[in-house]
């Protein structure tokens, strides 16, 4: 396992993002849902949920860049909104390589409630960058 963090995504860690496990294989992180993370009702914003997602893929891509590589951009991401997680609760972000070639990358990742209900399925394209 790679021992890396959210602060080479400076957002990530504004957010609060802490990264439990980095590999090539799975990227897993938390995030504690603030008040300030939230919309109307006290549930974490979409937003949220899509940037939690585009950074555990950001880092995976990162650890799979081939040779030569300098780094990733996203180049497509979607979202299905499955559930909500409310405020004072932790979410989790497992992310998955589904593809990890030359020129992009595409990572799965699945948001989970405290209570083990998916909040979000997100697939995402990254560009490797050269």
């Amino acid at each position: 396992m790679t021992s890396i963090s959210a602060d080479i995504i400076p957002f990530a860690k504004t957010m609060g993002v802490e990264v439990i496990e980095a590999t090539t294989e799975r990227v897993v992180a938390k995030l504690v849902v603030r008040p300030d993370l939230c919309t109307t009702g006290g549930t974490l914003h979409g937003g949220a949920v899509m940037a939690l997602a585009d950074s555990v893929g950001a880092i995976g891509a990162f650890l799979t860049l081939p040779s030569g590589a300098r780094g990733t951009t996203t180049i497509e991401s979607k979202t299905n909104f499955l559930g909500a997680a409310k405020v004072g609760t932790t979410v989790t972000a497992e992310a998955t390589p589904a593809h990890a070639g030359r020129t992009t990358s595409v990572w799965q990742t699945k948001i989970t409630s405290e209570d083990g209900k998916t909040v979000a399925l997100v697939t995402q394209t990254q560009l490797v960058l050269r």
